[in-house]
């Protein structure tokens, strides 16, 4: 993931439906969920919940997927997972978060350092 794509992602979650949408839709996982549940769940009506959902989807954080007369909502996790490690890629010069890839599931792995040990701008004893 490049800064502009950071930068359309983060705006198309910088309006509160969207976020919690957002937050909504990585909740259910892959399964995903339909537009009318989420509408329902949320609290708006169906148009407004069509703008923002377009405008994520724009933004390639959420994908949509047609079963018989239901449109179904899933967060796009291959973004999700861009999105969070072009965060922690150069958290702090790496002082807060280590990234790996694990080698039994295939899964990027994030450790966060615990911020409120560290003092000093260094983390974790780090000099």
């Amino acid at each position: 993931m490049d800064i502009q794509d950071a930068l359309i992602a983060f705006d198309a979650l910088s309006q509160e439906t969207r976020l919690k949408a957002f937050r909504l839709l990585v909740k259910q996982g892959t399964q995903g969920v339909p537009a009318g549940i989420l509408s329902e769940k949320l609290g708006i009506p169906h148009n407004t919940l069509s703008f923002h959902l377009s405008h994520m989807s724009n933004a390639g954080l959420v994908v949509s997927r047609r079963e018989g007369r239901s449109i179904i909502y899933t967060a796009d996790f291959a973004a999700v997972q861009d999105l969070i490690r072009f965060i922690a890629e150069d958290c702090c010069a790496g002082e807060f978060a280590q990234i790996s890839q694990s080698k039994k599931n295939n899964c990027t792995l994030i450790e966060l350092s615990d911020v409120s040990a560290c003092s000093g701008g260094k983390c974790g004893g780090n000099s």
